[in-house]
């Protein structure tokens, strides 16, 4: 899933962590999307990688105490004024003191007190350090004034303590950053519940009915809804692996589970403020077995026939009480004649806001990369073309917004 962030440019603090060789992993992420990355290094991270190493990376000159210049934009101040957020990452303990204090005796911290926009702090320090009661002060005093702390692991640290200390996963630095730049008033903070994935039910307790669903559209969907800044409950049964951390999840097996599950984040995510929004992309298995068996059912004791009953699964759709939630469903269909009007008969039979239509051509339509959708609601049916799943999540999240455009600002 690719981020667009052409047009964006990001400032890459690094200090003297030995993690500051994660730091190009950063930079080459942000490189990567699109955006243009600038980088300042503090002396002591010039001991564990190169100024030549993150030039070469970027293609920019790096801002240090000797490449300081007032003659060009290489200096702690306008360096910043070209740039729409800064991260810092490492932020050695060591640094973060010197920020809470407004100290400034290095070319970062003179940086830090310089720059206007937002900021972002990823510590990675020795346990103990971080959690000395200076360190832990200064960084409730940062969180205060307004930055944002991106947690550390808990790991096997460089020294050989296990513990909290260690910088974030590259991605979920990324993730962060991406979303200070590219979130939106209306999505900020809204709860968002999405489903994703095929039900499986089971035969016995190694074999299940089921379906070709990837999960794929609906973690796209995710990614694009917490850029936004939305507060996402992803419940899936396919796995949140490379989504933000920040992404709640729990995972379904089977349609009377995804009904439960749905159902009790919809009564945990009812706002006073911001309506929530439901994106229901999960495939449904349409029937299940009527008496799942238990253990394994032998192959010899069957013969050669097997005959299992099924019963249908419970209607999800219209089975949630979703009074004042946005509902957004999702329609995969495979008759060319009949799937569009099969589609826009949702939106009255199961009461929904929209609807996502999706006409597959066969089995090797699941999976893949693209997709092709049709949003539909009651005023329009807009054609959005086919595209990769990220960027056909961020259009669907457009047309999503304008279902509370009769509505305040907030959906409200």
């Amino acid at each position: 899933m690719q981020v667009d962030l052409n047009g964006k440019s990001v400032l890459l603090g690094v200090t003297g962590s030995i993690s500051a060789y994660k730091a190009c992993d950063v930079a080459r992420l942000f490189i990567k999307a699109g955006a243009s990355v600038h980088v300042v290094m503090t002396p002591s991270a010039e001991r564990f990688v190169s100024l030549l190493t993150f030039e070469a990376l970027t293609r920019n000159a790096v801002l240090t105490e000797n490449t300081e210049s007032w003659s060009t934009e290489l200096n702690h101040i306008d360096i910043g004024k070209k740039c729409d957020v800064f991260i810092i990452a490492p932020a050695t303990a060591n640094t973060l003191n010197k920020m809470s204090q407004g100290l400034a005796d290095n070319i970062l911290t003179q940086t830090f007190l310089a720059f206007k926009g937002s900021i972002l702090l990823a510590p990675a320090a020795n346990t103990q350090m971080l959690a000395h009661p200076t360190s832990m002060q200064s960084l409730t005093l940062l969180k205060a004034q307004g930055y944002s702390v991106i947690t550390p692991q808990e790991k096997l640290l460089a020294c050989g303590d296990v513990g909290a200390g260690a910088l974030a996963e590259p991605s979920e630095i990324f993730f962060q950053t991406a979303k200070v730049l590219l979130k939106e008033d209306f999505w900020a903070n809204r709860p968002v519940i999405v489903t994703g994935g095929g039900s499986r039910e089971k035969i016995d307790e190694v074999r299940y009915v089921s379906n070709f669903s990837s999960g794929k559209m609906a973690k796209s969907l995710c990614l694009s809804l917490y850029l936004k800044g939305a507060k996402v409950h992803y419940i899936h049964s396919m796995g949140d692996e490379g989504l933000p951390l920040n992404i709640t999840s729990e995972g379904f097996e089977d349609a009377d589970g995804l009904l439960m599950r749905t159902q009790i984040a919809i009564d945990n995510h009812i706002t006073n403020t911001k309506i929530p929004y439901l994106f229901m992309v999960a495939a449904v298995a349409d029937f299940k077995p009527t008496s799942p068996q238990k253990g394994k059912v032998k192959k010899a004791s069957l013969g050669e026939i097997w005959n299992i009953e099924l019963t249908q699964t419970p209607d999800i759709l219209s089975s949630l009480k979703r009074n004042h939630v946005k509902t957004i469903a999702f329609k995969a269909e495979m008759d060319s004649k009949e799937g569009l009007n099969n589609a826009i008969n949702l939106l009255t039979q199961k009461q929904v806001d929209a609807v996502c239509y999706n006409l597959l051509q066969d089995a090797k339509s699941f999976g893949g990369d693209e997709n092709e959708i049709t949003f539909i609601s009651k005023k329009a049916q807009i054609s959005l073309g086919r595209s990769d799943k990220l960027s056909l999540s961020h259009k669907i999240v457009s047309e999503a917004k304008k279902l509370s455009s009769t509505q305040g600002s907030n959906g409200e």
